[in-house]
Protein backbone atom coordinates (compact mmCIF):
# COMPACT_ATOMS: atom_id res chain seq x y z
CA UNK A 1 0.00 0.00 0.00
CA UNK A 2 1.05 3.41 -0.61
CA UNK A 3 0.52 6.06 1.89
CA UNK A 4 1.01 9.87 2.20
CA UNK A 5 1.80 10.89 5.70
CA UNK A 6 0.18 14.78 6.42
CA UNK A 7 2.29 16.53 9.38
CA UNK A 8 5.32 14.80 8.90
CA UNK A 9 6.42 15.83 12.47
CA UNK A 10 7.79 13.35 15.27
CA UNK A 11 4.60 11.52 14.95
CA UNK A 12 4.44 11.44 11.07
CA UNK A 13 8.28 9.79 11.17
CA UNK A 14 7.15 7.05 13.74
CA UNK A 15 4.04 6.48 11.54
CA UNK A 16 6.71 6.45 8.74
CA UNK A 17 8.74 3.97 10.65
CA UNK A 18 5.69 1.20 11.42
CA UNK A 19 4.72 1.75 7.74
CA UNK A 20 7.36 0.48 6.37
CA UNK A 21 8.02 -2.30 8.88
CA UNK A 22 4.85 -3.45 7.31
CA UNK A 23 5.57 -3.64 4.11
CA UNK A 24 4.11 -0.24 2.88
CA UNK A 25 5.89 2.86 0.41
CA UNK A 26 5.08 6.36 1.82
CA UNK A 27 5.93 8.15 -1.53
CA UNK A 28 4.07 11.98 -0.07
CA UNK A 29 4.83 13.08 3.35
CA UNK A 30 3.68 16.97 3.72
CA UNK A 31 5.17 19.12 5.66
CA UNK A 32 5.27 23.13 5.94
CA UNK A 33 7.84 23.40 4.14
CA UNK A 34 6.49 21.03 0.83
CA UNK A 35 2.86 22.70 0.70
CA UNK A 36 2.86 22.73 -2.74
CA UNK A 37 3.19 19.09 -2.97
CA UNK A 38 -0.05 18.89 -1.11
CA UNK A 39 -2.21 18.53 -4.58
CA UNK A 40 -4.62 16.36 -6.02
CA UNK A 41 -2.73 14.81 -8.62
CA UNK A 42 0.02 13.41 -5.89
CA UNK A 43 -2.76 12.23 -3.80
CA UNK A 44 -4.16 10.48 -6.32
CA UNK A 45 -0.98 8.25 -6.04
CA UNK A 46 -1.34 6.57 -2.99
CA UNK A 47 -3.79 4.53 -1.28
CA UNK A 48 -4.43 5.99 1.65
CA UNK A 49 -3.51 9.25 3.49
CA UNK A 50 -2.51 9.77 7.34
CA UNK A 51 -3.19 13.14 8.78
CA UNK A 52 -1.55 14.34 12.19
CA UNK A 53 -1.47 18.00 11.95
CA UNK A 54 -2.69 20.75 14.28
CA UNK A 55 -6.56 21.55 14.68
CA UNK A 56 -6.44 24.24 12.48
CA UNK A 57 -5.45 22.85 9.44
CA UNK A 58 -7.13 19.49 9.79
CA UNK A 59 -10.60 20.39 7.99
CA UNK A 60 -8.83 21.85 4.94
CA UNK A 61 -6.85 18.39 5.03
CA UNK A 62 -9.67 16.48 5.27
CA UNK A 63 -11.29 18.25 2.47
CA UNK A 64 -8.60 18.20 0.14
CA UNK A 65 -7.96 14.05 0.76
CA UNK A 66 -11.83 13.90 0.15
CA UNK A 67 -11.81 15.71 -3.07
CA UNK A 68 -8.72 13.59 -4.56
CA UNK A 69 -10.91 10.41 -3.88
CA UNK A 70 -8.30 9.58 -1.00
CA UNK A 71 -9.03 7.80 1.99
CA UNK A 72 -7.72 9.01 4.98
CA UNK A 73 -6.84 8.15 8.44
CA UNK A 74 -7.42 11.44 10.72
CA UNK A 75 -5.57 11.37 14.35
CA UNK A 76 -5.84 15.02 14.91
CA UNK A 77 -7.89 15.78 17.63
CA UNK A 78 -9.82 19.59 18.02
CA UNK A 79 -11.64 19.83 14.88
CA UNK A 80 -14.97 17.95 15.61
CA UNK A 81 -17.27 21.04 15.55
CA UNK A 82 -17.13 20.49 11.67
CA UNK A 83 -17.92 16.90 12.00
CA UNK A 84 -21.77 17.40 10.33
CA UNK A 85 -19.70 19.38 7.49
CA UNK A 86 -17.27 16.30 7.15
CA UNK A 87 -19.45 13.77 7.63
CA UNK A 88 -21.61 15.98 4.21
CA UNK A 89 -18.52 15.67 2.08
CA UNK A 90 -17.76 12.22 2.73
CA UNK A 91 -21.33 11.24 1.49
CA UNK A 92 -21.56 13.28 -1.35
CA UNK A 93 -17.73 12.48 -3.02
CA UNK A 94 -18.74 8.76 -1.25
CA UNK A 95 -15.43 9.42 0.13
CA UNK A 96 -13.60 7.10 3.13
CA UNK A 97 -12.73 8.26 6.31
CA UNK A 98 -11.56 6.83 9.75
CA UNK A 99 -11.41 9.61 12.78
CA UNK A 100 -9.76 8.79 15.85
CA UNK A 101 -9.26 10.36 18.76
CA UNK A 102 -6.88 8.28 20.50
CA UNK A 103 -5.69 5.20 17.61
CA UNK A 104 -3.57 3.56 19.93
CA UNK A 105 -4.86 0.09 20.55
CA UNK A 106 -4.67 0.15 24.09
CA UNK A 107 -6.25 3.21 24.23
CA UNK A 108 -9.52 1.79 22.08
CA UNK A 109 -9.12 -1.09 24.87
CA UNK A 110 -9.15 1.44 27.73
CA UNK A 111 -12.11 2.99 26.10
CA UNK A 112 -14.15 -0.25 26.45
CA UNK A 113 -13.01 -0.73 29.72
CA UNK A 114 -14.09 2.72 30.78
CA UNK A 115 -17.65 1.79 29.52
CA UNK A 116 -18.15 -0.67 31.62
CA UNK A 117 -16.80 0.18 34.75
CA UNK A 118 -18.90 3.40 34.52
CA UNK A 119 -21.71 0.16 34.08
CA UNK A 120 -20.66 -0.84 37.11
CA UNK A 121 -20.40 1.99 39.10
CA UNK A 122 -24.27 3.45 37.87
CA UNK A 123 -25.67 2.27 41.07
CA UNK A 124 -23.16 3.39 43.28
CA UNK A 125 -23.26 6.85 43.87
CA UNK A 126 -21.08 7.40 46.94
CA UNK A 127 -18.32 6.86 44.35
CA UNK A 128 -17.62 10.44 42.82
CA UNK A 129 -15.60 10.13 39.61
CA UNK A 130 -13.22 12.59 38.12
CA UNK A 131 -10.51 12.23 34.81
CA UNK A 132 -6.94 13.38 34.90
CA UNK A 133 -4.94 13.73 31.17
CA UNK A 134 -1.20 14.96 31.38
CA UNK A 135 0.42 15.23 27.76
CA UNK A 136 3.70 16.83 27.02
CA UNK A 137 3.88 20.92 26.26
CA UNK A 138 3.81 20.72 22.46
CA UNK A 139 -0.16 19.51 22.57
CA UNK A 140 -2.78 22.39 21.63
CA UNK A 141 -5.70 21.58 22.75
CA UNK A 142 -7.01 20.93 26.46
CA UNK A 143 -8.93 18.66 27.56
CA UNK A 144 -7.64 15.84 24.99
CA UNK A 145 -9.38 14.17 22.48
CA UNK A 146 -8.86 11.02 24.65
CA UNK A 147 -10.02 12.63 27.81
CA UNK A 148 -12.94 13.49 25.73
CA UNK A 149 -13.79 10.48 25.01
CA UNK A 150 -13.70 8.66 28.23
CA UNK A 151 -15.68 11.20 29.25
CA UNK A 152 -18.28 10.68 26.98
CA UNK A 153 -18.04 7.11 27.88
CA UNK A 154 -18.73 8.06 31.59
CA UNK A 155 -21.87 10.62 30.25
CA UNK A 156 -23.46 7.57 27.79
CA UNK A 157 -23.47 5.35 31.14
CA UNK A 158 -23.73 7.27 34.35
CA UNK A 159 -26.93 8.89 35.22
CA UNK A 160 -25.62 11.52 37.45
CA UNK A 161 -23.61 13.11 35.17
CA UNK A 162 -25.01 15.50 32.23
CA UNK A 163 -21.84 16.67 31.18
CA UNK A 164 -17.79 17.88 31.55
CA UNK A 165 -15.83 20.90 32.44
CA UNK A 166 -12.11 21.01 32.36
CA UNK A 167 -11.53 21.80 35.67
CA UNK A 168 -12.11 20.71 38.85
CA UNK A 169 -16.11 20.87 40.15
CA UNK A 170 -17.45 19.53 42.96
CA UNK A 171 -21.23 19.97 41.39
CA UNK A 172 -22.95 16.54 41.30
CA UNK A 173 -23.46 16.63 37.41
CA UNK A 174 -20.60 17.51 36.05
CA UNK A 175 -17.25 15.56 35.21
CA UNK A 176 -14.35 16.78 36.14
CA UNK A 177 -11.40 16.54 33.60
CA UNK A 178 -8.23 18.36 34.91
CA UNK A 179 -5.34 18.88 32.57
CA UNK A 180 -1.73 18.80 32.72
CA UNK A 181 0.75 19.61 30.01
CA UNK A 182 4.51 18.26 31.44
CA UNK A 183 7.47 18.06 29.44
CA UNK A 184 8.15 14.70 27.72
CA UNK A 185 5.01 13.07 28.03
CA UNK A 186 2.90 10.89 25.38
CA UNK A 187 -0.31 10.55 27.17
CA UNK A 188 -1.46 9.57 30.50
CA UNK A 189 -5.00 9.49 31.30
CA UNK A 190 -6.60 8.34 34.96
CA UNK A 191 -10.46 7.57 35.95
CA UNK A 192 -10.78 7.73 39.75
CA UNK A 193 -13.34 6.79 40.98
CA UNK A 194 -13.81 7.73 45.07
CA UNK A 195 -15.77 6.87 47.91
CA UNK A 196 -15.30 7.80 52.12
CA UNK A 197 -14.27 4.64 51.68
CA UNK A 198 -11.70 3.48 49.19
CA UNK A 199 -10.57 4.55 45.93
CA UNK A 200 -10.92 2.67 42.01
CA UNK A 201 -8.81 3.77 39.63
CA UNK A 202 -7.95 2.91 36.19
CA UNK A 203 -5.18 4.32 33.95
CA UNK A 204 -3.66 4.38 30.87
CA UNK A 205 0.06 5.42 30.48
CA UNK A 206 1.63 5.62 27.03
CA UNK A 207 5.48 5.01 26.94
CA UNK A 208 5.72 6.57 23.15
CA UNK A 209 4.31 7.73 20.16
CA UNK A 210 5.07 4.39 18.70
CA UNK A 211 1.15 2.95 20.12
CA UNK A 212 -0.34 6.06 18.40
CA UNK A 213 1.18 5.14 14.87
CA UNK A 214 0.85 1.40 14.95
CA UNK A 215 -3.03 2.43 15.29
CA UNK A 216 -2.71 3.93 12.89
CA UNK A 217 -0.92 2.41 10.54
CA UNK A 218 -3.57 -0.33 10.94
CA UNK A 219 -6.85 1.96 10.56
CA UNK A 220 -4.71 2.44 7.09
CA UNK A 221 -4.57 -0.89 6.23
CA UNK A 222 -8.23 -1.57 7.48
CA UNK A 223 -9.69 1.59 5.70
CA UNK A 224 -8.35 0.99 2.15
CA UNK A 225 -11.38 0.24 -0.58
CA UNK A 226 -13.59 0.89 2.06
CA UNK A 227 -16.35 3.49 1.94
CA UNK A 228 -17.97 5.56 4.15
CA UNK A 229 -17.10 6.96 8.17
CA UNK A 230 -15.03 4.54 10.28
CA UNK A 231 -13.62 4.60 14.10
CA UNK A 232 -11.49 2.39 15.92
CA UNK A 233 -14.53 0.37 17.10
CA UNK A 234 -14.70 -0.67 13.47
CA UNK A 235 -11.27 -1.71 13.25
CA UNK A 236 -10.72 -3.34 16.91
CA UNK A 237 -14.25 -4.93 17.92
CA UNK A 238 -16.37 -5.54 14.66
Amino acid sequence: MKIAIIGYGKMGKEIEKIALERGHEVPLKITSKNTADFNTENLKQVDVAIEFSNPELALNNINKCLDAKTPIVIGTTGWYDSFEEVKNKVDNTNGSLLYATNCSIGVNIFFKVNEILAQMMNKLPDYKVAIEEIHHTQKLDAPSGTAITLAEGIIDNLSLKNGWVNEKSDIENELSIVSKREENVPGTHQITYSSPIDEIEIKHTAHSRKGFALGAVVAAEYIHNKKGIFTMNDVLFN
